[in-house]
């Protein structure tokens, strides 16, 4: 089993649904939340005060994860979709969101109007889901519904499900 990387806009239930799914899997798998990790490693040019986030530094950001993804069993929780190598990935989640519900969400965490609405236009052009299908093989790219505790569950089962059919039909890699 390789890795598994987690696309959808903030605030649609990445890093919840990456820590379900670690603490649920049938084999050993490692959640890395990589905007965290590119804070606490420094893995940026500079923060942005206009948009509230750090401007990455791709290259150090793979450099940093090149050895933890070697193994595989990695669970890649970020944001973006064309920076991951596709020999890296298995499966790419992408988390939607009603617009008006993310809206919501992004408010609550005090977010600036100008992120919001970047955030919602997004979601609404389905830029994530586009880049994810670009950027990978269309048929590794699954697109699932984030809005409840309900949909949380469902996908969490789901990607499961995934997995174990995965393993069965590569258990000889």
């Amino acid at each position: 089993m390789r890795n598994w990387d987690w696309k959808g806009r903030m605030r649609t239930g990445k890093s919840t649904t990456a820590d379900l799914l670690v603490s649920q899997s049938p084999i050993p798998l490692k959640h890395i939340n990589v905007g965290e990790l590119v804070k606490e490693r420094h893995l940026h040019e500079k923060y942005d005060e206009d948009w509230q986030s750090y401007i990455v530094d791709e290259d150090k950001v793979l450099d940093e994860l090149e050895p933890c993804v070697a193994d595989g069993g990695v669970v890649l929780d970020w944001h973006t979709c064309d920076i991951f190598p596709e020999r890296w990935i298995d499966l790419v989640i992408v988390l939607r969101c009603d617009h008006t519900c993310l809206w919501d969400r992004l408010e609550k965490r005090g977010y600036s109007l100008k992120k919001i609405q970047e955030n919602n236009e997004s979601e609404i052009m389905r830029v994530v889901l586009d880049e994810a299908r670009e950027a990978y093989n269309p048929d590794i790219v699954i697109e699932l519904q984030s809005e409840t505790t309900g949909d949380l569950e469902s996908n969490v089962n789901r990607i499961i499900s995934w997995m174990e059919a995965w393993m069965r039909n590569n258990s000889d890699q």
